[in-house]
């Protein structure tokens, strides 16, 4: 297999929605070989069998490619919709009125959503948002049979638009039935991550979690920040959590949209200081929907998320049904690149007494130390051996700009890495064993013009794969002895 060479690639991980546009073999490859680390299965659209073929064509374009690529399901949650409406379209005049009824609509103005204790949850007073935050209405009137808003934002909304209820407590759960259904056959194919939509507290990601215990699953838990709940629960959602996203589609409507990018800022850092995985996601090039450019505004947008330390960053529509998907994930591979020559010379970040959970300080301490040394020595690459992930998780966390290669004998921890900011998984490296390790490195180095003769590589590994501890730090000069 050909492995592309992580010189090529961005620190930043892309994560890229599969659609329509983006599903076919041949640009499945196309992606892989753009930049992209994990494919998002977004379970809001599309049927079983879609999802099923989708999710065999990723692990065959990543054979194919001889790149190990991460899958993550995103369950739709419970998601509120409008119900068809008479005519399929209504707009909405600002100073008019509109009704929410419990049955089908009859009349223009009319509203039925798919969450049927809808008129039961609202109040007056309550703010309706509709077309992802286009249409602003405010519940004044309240009966037994409807609720009646005023129109304080007008616009056109049509049938199957998402409606949001910034503020309203619902009694809707996090996974709805559907869900459990999407996340037990995510966990018996091999899902890589799985995303939980619309999170509002700790318990709803630990009822995820007991399901995929039931399963025996080891996909990791990306809890999506999209309510006010959420971000009032925070630190214990993310403690809870493998990794997190900032979902800015709903959550740009559920709160103030002036505060989005603080917000952002918010959830990043909290995740760097926990150590967990964070992607930012939602209109990150949505001009290239269409366009073969993004706009300026868009390109600075990746820059930021990138500054701001994002593990990931995500398209959606861009690659899902856009005209140029390919094209949007060579251009976010660009502007992260671009990006990232400012960490250049910067110290490996200082976790003070932040920690991994399970992981054991003695590994902590190698890591940290094997991040100083490397560029102390201006290594060109560092390799972490990992059985579970970890190590190679507390090493991303260092933010060192020396590349960092992963090698694990579980195939699926190598999928789990291509998660982890600036590390490289790798696929079929000689795990036991330092010297062997070493000559593997150096071989595969030279074939893919990643090393040359004098350069030095960093070992990170166990004296036994699979113990719970790393203490073994080898530098290895290429073309040269190495030294342990």
């Amino acid at each position: 297999m050909s492995f592309v060479a992580p010189a090529l690639h961005c620190r930043t991980k892309i994560v890229a929605t599969l659609g329509p546009a983006s599903s076919s073999p041949e640009t499945l490859v196309k992606l892989i070989r753009a930049g992209v680390d994990v494919f998002r299965l977004n379970m809001a659209h599309g049927s079983r069998q879609q999802h099923e073929q989708q999710f065999a064509g990723i692990r065959e374009a990543s054979r194919k490619v001889g790149r190990p690529v991460g899958i993550l399901v995103d369950l739709a949650g419970p998601k509120i919709r409008l119900k068809d409406l008479p005519g399929g379209e209504y707009h909405c005049q600002e100073g008019g009125q509109v009704r929410f009824v419990r049955d089908e609509p009859q009349a223009p103005g009319e509203f039925a959503t798919t969450y049927e204790p809808l008129i039961d949850d609202l109040n007056e007073g309550d703010r309706v948002m509709l077309a992802d935050g286009i249409v602003s209405l405010v519940v004044v009137q309240k009966t037994d049979s409807h609720v009646v808003c005023n129109v304080v934002q007008d616009g056109i909304v049509r049938s199957r638009q998402g409606v949001n209820l910034p503020g309203v407590k619902l009694r809707t759960p996090a996974m709805t039935d559907i869900d459990r259904e999407n996340a037990s056959w995510a966990a018996q194919v091999g899902a890589d991550f799985i995303g939980l939509s619309f999170v509002r507290r700790a318990e709803d990601v630990h009822q995820l979690r007991r399901l995929l215990l039931e399963h025996r699953s080891r996909a990791k838990i990306i809890a999506k920040i999209e309510k006010p709940e959420a971000m009032a629960s925070l630190e214990e959602i993310v403690a809870a959590a493998d990794g997190a996203m900032v979902a800015r589609g709903d959550l740009g409507v559920e709160i103030d949209v002036a505060r989005i990018g603080v917000v952002q800022k918010q959830i990043i850092h909290l995740c760097n200081r926990m150590q967990k995985p964070v992607i930012v996601a939602t209109q990150m090039l949505e001009s290239m929907h269409y366009n073969l450019r993004p706009t300026r505004a868009e390109a600075t947008d990746v820059a930021n998320a990138v500054l701001d330390g994002a593990d990931a960053c995500m398209l959606s529509g861009e690659t899902a049904v856009g005209e140029h998907p390919v094209e949007a994930v060579a251009m976010m591979q660009r502007i992260a690149l671009e990006t990232e020559q400012l960490f250049h010379g910067r110290p490996p970040r200082d976790m003070g007494s932040s920690r991994i959970i399970g992981l054991h300080p003695i590994t902590q301490a190698v890591v940290q130390g094997a991040s100083q040394i490397a560029r102390h020595l201006e290594a060109a690459l560092i390799v972490v051996a990992s059985h579970s992930g970890a190590t190679a998780l507390a090493m991303s966390n260092q933010r060192n700009y020396v590349r960092v290669v992963g090698i694990s004998d579980d195939p699926q921890t190598l999928r789990h890495m291509c998660l982890f900011w600036g590390v490289s998984p790798l696929e079929n490296a000689p795990v036991q064993d330092s010297a062997a390790l070493a000559q593997f490195i150096e071989a595969w180095g030279r074939q893919h013009n990643v090393l040359m003769a004098g350069q030095r590589i960093l070992l990170v590994r166990g004296t036994a794969l699979g113990a719970s501890v790393h203490n073994l730090l080898v530098v290895h000069e290429v073309g040269g002895q190495e030294n342990g």
